[in-house]
C-alpha cells in the first residue's frame, strides 16, 4: 500500500513539473516588462558611468538587422562607446555592448580561443576572428559587419548551412581500401606525411575563405577553399586507400571544383589559422592533371 502511494505521489509530482507554466495576465505581463526595461536603462547607466570613468575607450559600428521585428527590418548601423582595457578583443567589445546597452544584439560565440570558429566576422573591410583581432590593432571607429556573401538570419548572424553542405559534399572522413589485422594495431603515418598535411588539419570550419572568394559569390556551386583544403587533407595523407582517392580527385576536379579557382590568394590572406589554401588547391589540380595522365 505505502508504495502504491509512493508512486501515485511521484506521478504527481512528475505531472506537476511537466505541466505547462500558466500564462500571464496582462497585468503581469506589463510588470515583467517594465522591470525589464528598468533593468535595461540601469545597465546602460552604469556602462556610461564606466566610459566616463574610463581611461581610454573605443568605439564601435554595428550592422543591425532583424526581418521579424517591425522598425528594425531596414539594416543599419548602431554606435557604442565602450570602455577600452589591454588585450581587448572584437568579441569583447560586442559582449560589453550586448550586455550594456543592447540585450538583442545578436552574434555567435563559443570557445573564446580561436577553435570553435563560429565568430568570423567582417571587421573593418576583412573577415576576422572576433575573439582573436585585438581591438588595439584596429583604426577607430571599428565597422563591424557579417560575413558578405552570406544571407544574414540576424545582426552579425549568417545562415551557413550551405558552407556545411559544401564541406560535406567532399566526403570529410577516412575511407581506407583495408583495415589493419590487429584490433588494436594504428593506422600507421610517417612523420614526412604528417607534415604534409599538417597545415590542411588546422581548418575550424569559419567560412571566412568562402566569404572573401569572390568566385564563391558568384558561382553558388563552386565547392570553395574550405571544402577543397578538406579534400585536400584526405587526398593527400599516405593512410588514404588509392580508391577513395581516385573518387575524391573526381569530386574536386568537377567544373566546380579546383578548376574554378582563379588564383587571387584571398582565402590564404583571410585564413585565420594561416592555412596555405591557395597552394593546396593548385596542388590538388596538379594531382587531377596526373591522374587523367595516361601512357602506352
Amino acid at each position: 500500500m505505502s508504495t502504491q502511494i509512493e508512486q501515485e505521489q511521484t506521478e504527481e509530482q512528475t505531472d506537476a513539473e511537466t505541466a505547462e507554466p500558466a500564462e500571464q495576465s496582462p497585468q503581469d505581463r506589463r510588470i515583467s516588462e517594465k522591470e525589464a526595461r528598468a533593468e535595461a536603462r540601469e545597465r546602460e547607466e552604469q556602462a556610461r558611468e564606466e566610459v566616463r570613468d574610463a581611461d581610454d575607450t573605443v568605439r564601435i559600428k554595428v550592422f543591425r538587422y532583424d526581418p521579424e521585428v517591425e522598425g528594425k527590418s531596414e539594416p543599419r548601423f548602431d554606435d557604442f562607446s565602450v570602455p577600452f582595457f589591454k588585450g581587448m578583443t572584437v568579441l569583447d567589445a560586442l559582449i560589453y555592448a550586448r550586455d550594456h546597452y543592447d540585450s538583442s544584439l545578436t552574434f555567435r560565440h563559443s570557445c573564446r580561443q580561436a577553435v570553435c570558429g563560429s565568430d568570423a566576422l567582417f571587421v573593418n573591410g576583412q573577415q576576422r576572428l572576433g575573439c582573436k583581432t585585438q581591438m588595439a590593432d584596429l583604426e577607430g571607429p571599428v565597422r563591424i559587419e557579417p560575413l558578405p556573401h552570406q544571407d544574414v538570419v540576424k545582426d552579425l548572424v549568417v545562415d551557413m548551412e550551405h558552407f556545411y553542405e559544401q564541406m560535406e559534399a567532399v566526403e570529410p572522413y577516412f575511407q581506407p581500401d583495408e583495415l589493419p589485422e590487429g584490433e588494436r594495431e594504428e593506422q600507421r603515418q610517417t612523420p614526412e606525411n604528417r607534415e604534409k598535411v599538417k597545415m590542411s588539419t588546422r581548418c575550424i570550419w569559419c567560412g571566412a575563405c568562402m566569404s572573401s572568394c569572390n568566385i564563391a559569390a558568384g558561382d553558388n556551386e563552386y565547392l570553395g577553399p574550405a571544402a577543397i583544403n578538406k579534400a585536400y587533407r584526405f587526398a593527400m595523407d599516405e593512410r588514404e586507400g588509392e580508391i577513395q582517392k581516385e573518387d575524391r580527385l573526381e569530386i574536386i576536379e568537377q567544373e566546380h571544383g579546383v578548376w574554378r579557382c582563379q588564383t587571387q590568394f584571398s582565402c590564404t590572406e583571410v585564413c585565420p589559422k594561416d592555412i596555405p589554401l591557395t597552394e593546396h588547391i593548385q596542388e590538388l589540380k596538379r594531382e587531377a592533371v596526373k591522374s587523367n595522365l595516361k601512357f602506352w
